[in-house]
C-alpha cells in the first residue's frame, strides 16, 4: 500500500524544527516527491526515507522555499549511483529558472527530463515509472506566480476471491494471471474471466496537495473523497484573513471547509507560517468545522 510522509510543515523559511513544505509518497519501492524547499533532502535521511527511490518530482510553483532544495536533491540522487532518467514535472512557465537552479550541478550521471504542465488548464498523465495504476492530475491555482495543485490517484484491483475461482475448478496456476486482468483457457476449454473470480471494483486511492493559493472553489472538486487532503493553513487566526488573500494564501479555517465540501476522509494541514508558532492552539476550533483534521507535524506518516 501507498506510504506517506509529510517531510516538511513550514512556509517561506525552514525552522530548527520545522522544514519547508514537501510530500514524499511511495509505492512498490518506488517514490514522488511534491516540492524540494531548502534542506528537503536533510528531512528524508531524517526520517528515514530513501532519495535513491524517487523515480518523479512534482513541483508546485517556482517561490524559493518549494524549489531551492532541487540541486542539492539532485546532486545526491546522483551519489546513489543513480544512471536511469529521472522525471521532473513543472509549471510550463518555469522551465527557464528551473534550468538555471540546475546549472549549479554540474554533469548529473544520470538525464534530468523537464516536463512542462499547462498552468492554466487541468491535465492528467500515468506515472508509468512507478505504476501504470497510478494516475496524477494538476489543477491550476491562485496565487502570486503560476501554481499547481497535484492529485494523486491509484487504481486498485478488485480482490482476487480463491473461492470463487475453487468453484469453478480453475488450477491455482492460473490464479496470478487472473487477479493481473487477463482471462484465461483451461484445459476443456472454458474461458474465464477476472470477473468471474474477483470481488467488486473498489475505488482508487487518492492523495491531494494544495498549497500557495487562494481557497478557490475548484480545490473542492478536485480533493472530492480524497483518502488524505494535505492543504496549505498559513495561519489560524482569522484576523489574518485579508492579509492571506493580499498574498494568495488561505487559512487553517478555509482549508477545514474545503475538506468537508469535498467529503474528504482525512486532512493534514501544512506550510505553517515561521510566525505561527504553535498551530495546536487551533485544534479545538478547526475539529468543529473538520473533525478529521491534523494540526500536521514533520515527519507525519499515513499508509493507506
Amino acid at each position: 500500500m501507498p506510504e506517506i510522509c509529510l517531510l516538511g510543515t513550514g512556509g517561506m523559511l525552514p525552522l530548527k524544527n520545522r522544514y519547508l513544505t514537501s510530500l514524499y509518497a511511495e509505492y512498490n519501492g518506488k517514490a514522488v516527491l511534491i516540492d524540494c524547499g531548502e534542506g528537503t533532502q536533510v528531512a528524508i535521511a531524517q526520517h528515514g526515507l530513501k532519495m535513491s527511490r524517487i523515480e518523479t518530482i512534482l513541483i508546485t510553483h517556482c517561490h524559493a522555499d518549494h524549489i531551492t532544495g532541487l540541486p542539492g536533491l539532485l546532486l545526491s540522487i546522483g551519489n546513489c549511483s543513480r544512471t536511469e532518467p529521472l522525471d521532473v514535472y513543472i509549471p510550463e512557465s518555469t522551465e527557464k529558472t528551473i534550468r538555471n537552479l540546475m546549472s549549479v550541478c554540474g554533469a548529473l550521471p544520470y538525464e534530468v527530463h523537464l516536463h512542462r504542465l499547462p498552468e492554466r488548464s487541468p491535465t492528467a498523465f500515468t506515472a508509468d515509472k512507478i505504476d501504470p495504476m497510478l494516475m496524477i492530475s494538476t489543477i491550476p491555482l491562485e496565487h502570486s506566480v503560476n501554481c499547481l495543485g497535484y492529485r494523486l490517484s491509484l487504481s486498485r484491483k478488485p480482490v482476487f476471491e480463491p473461492d470463487k475461482a475453487k468453484s469453478l475448478d480453475v488450477p491455482v496456476k492460473y490464479w496470478k494471471t487472473l487477479h493481473s486482468g487477463s482471462s484465461v483457457i483451461l484445459d476443456d476449454g472454458r474461458t474465464i474471466n477476472p470477473s468471474d473470480v474477483t470481488g467488486e471494483n473498489r475505488p482508487p486511492l487518492t492523495v491531494t496537495y494544495i498549497t500557495d493559493t487562494l481557497p478557490i472553489d475548484t480545490i473542492t472538486e478536485f480533493a472530492e473523497g480524497s483518502e488524505l487532503f494535505v492543504c496549505e493553513g498559513m495561519y489560524g487566526d482569522i484576523l489574518k484573513k485579508q492579509s492571506m488573500n493580499d498574498k494568495g494564501h488561505m487559512l487553517m479555517q478555509d482549508a477545514c471547509r474545503i475538506a468537508l465540501q469535498a467529503k474528504v476522509k482525512r486532512l493534514w494541514l501544512t506550510h505553517y507560517s515561521p510566525a505561527e508558532t504553535d498551530p495546536e492552539l487551533y485544534k479545538e476550533e478547526l475539529k468543529n468545522i473538520f473533525e478529521n483534521v491534523r494540526i500536521s507535524h514533520d515527519g507525519d506518516k499515513l499508509s493507506l
